[in-house]
């Protein structure tokens, strides 16, 4: 069975969430416009048709991706839910405004960056474990067996860890090591192997491209 790490993945960012704005977040729910959620699901399932990619999509619980994923459901796809795909957990400060979160925690965290737990949630070396393990042995291997890619609606957190587990062998020691986030609705293709890089270009294409 092909390595987790090395499945090959295309996630798409999940909407703009409401509510986000100036603020740390991670596992706050927080709503999406039920048409933006309606616009991704389209762009997921153009794709999915352009490339014959199984109906098959994955998200968190949180609803600003599984909101997507009841899209696609009500279209026909699987949706499968699976929290091994949330956002990092930022414990106390999650939901918080930064500016109300005291800078010497937040210098804290970025003096040891991968493993300091930020409001006592959950460290980055944790997040880079959790993005490298996924997807499980447990989980349904449809898109597996037919060697194309899971199809994800993920957070930015797990994007980005994904992606540096990726290409980079250690963790980042400073926080300005780490990159940006992609923006909302971005898609990237995350695995190794000729399918992945020969797709990339199209996918990420095509998403661009799609209303």
């Amino acid at each position: 069975m092909t390595a987790p790490l090395h499945a090959w993945v295309v996630a798409w960012r999940h909407p703009r969430p409401h509510g986000a704005e100036g603020c740390c977040i991670g596992h706050t729910d927080l709503p999406v416009d039920r048409r933006k959620a309606r616009r991704l699901a389209h762009r997921i399932r153009r794709a999915a048709r352009h490339h014959g990619w199984p109906p098959v999509v994955y998200t968190s619980s949180l609803q600003r991706c599984a909101a997507v994923g009841r899209v696609l459901r009500r279209w026909g796809w699987r949706h499968v839910v699976d929290d091994a795909l949330i956002e990092a957990g930022f414990g106390t400060w999650d939901g918080q405004p930064w500016s109300a979160i005291p800078w010497a925690e937040v210098d804290a965290w970025c003096a040891d960056f991968a493993d300091h737990a930020p409001g006592g949630g959950e460290a980055l070396r944790a997040v880079l474990t959790r993005a490298a393990q996924w997807p499980v042995a447990s989980q349904p291997a449809d898109a597996v067996s037919s060697g194309a890619p899971r199809l994800v609606v993920a957070h930015a957190g797990w994007m980005l860890a994904r992606r540096w587990q990726l290409e980079q062998p250690q963790p980042p020691v400073q926080a300005a090591q780490w990159p940006r986030a992609p923006r909302y609705g971005a898609c990237w293709s995350l695995g190794a192997g000729a399918s992945a890089a020969g797709a990339t270009a199209s996918v990420v294409s095509l998403a661009a491209s799609s209303p």
